[in-house]
């Protein structure tokens, strides 16, 4: 389930619009050029009768909208935000020092990100599950996803958490956003966390990319991770 970045939307306006705007630039430059070289006698004939503009307008025409797309799709590679992260072993986030698996996204790019949407999709172990415990079917907010861990006999702020990420919270370039930790004994019910995470860059392109909160964790820790910086 974990996946790469990729682009779930484009903006309308400065996306689609502009490549409409080339594509009947396009349709005027070649009816122009097929135009120019008809004889005087098709010309009167529909639909050639109707002269558009000339093919230098045409080609200008063409010449614009095709530089407006390249600098869009430019511009839209330079903020386009890189979606990372990272989890490791702390002794600083779970009540009285108590170890605790914690995870961070991070950004990147240059440039800031906006969150759109969060989706959380738990996976039991399969200890958990022979008692009992159902995993996700479907992706669940934060709070969802608390209750379902909860279930399992654990304390939220206490055993776990899930930081709250709200829609509109911003992520900026080369900057870090808190996800969640995990003590032993989440770790012993809780097989995996998926989270899927949707922002939207500058140019309003909408990227969405999910990622395994306990990759790479280690169940059983007894010292804390030395700082990833």
């Amino acid at each position: 389930m974990e996946s790469a970045q990729r682009v779930v939307h484009r903006s309308g306006l400065f996306s689609r619009l502009l490549l409409a705007l080339v594509v009947l630039a396009l349709l005027f430059f070649a009816y122009t050029v097929v135009r120019e070289n008809l004889s005087a006698r098709t010309v009167r004939d529909w639909p050639w009768r109707f002269r558009l503009m000339d093919l230098q307008s045409a080609t200008a025409a063409l010449i614009a909208t095709s530089g407006a797309a390249l600098a869009r799709a430019q511009y839209a590679r330079t903020v386009r935000p890189v979606l990372g992260h990272f989890g490791r072993t702390v002794a600083d986030v779970a009540p009285e020092g108590r170890l605790a698996w914690a995870c961070h996204l991070f950004n990147g790019a240059q440039d800031v990100a906006t969150v759109t949407d969060m989706g959380y999709w738990v996976v039991f172990t399969s200890s958990a599950r022979a008692q009992g415990a159902e995993d996700a079917s479907r992706w669940l907010s934060s709070q969802e996803t608390d209750q379902l861990i909860v279930r399992r006999g654990l304390v939220a702020r206490e055993d776990f958490w899930l930081d709250f990420i709200g829609t509109g919270r911003p992520i900026p370039g080369q900057g870090l956003m808190f996800l969640g930790w995990f003590t032993e004994p989440a770790l012993r019910e809780v097989e995996t966390v998926y989270v899927r995470v949707r922002v939207i860059d500058r140019v309003g392109d909408t990227h969405e990319r999910t990622i395994d909160l306990l990759k790479g964790v280690n169940r059983t820790p007894r010292y804390p991770d030395a700082p990833p910086f």
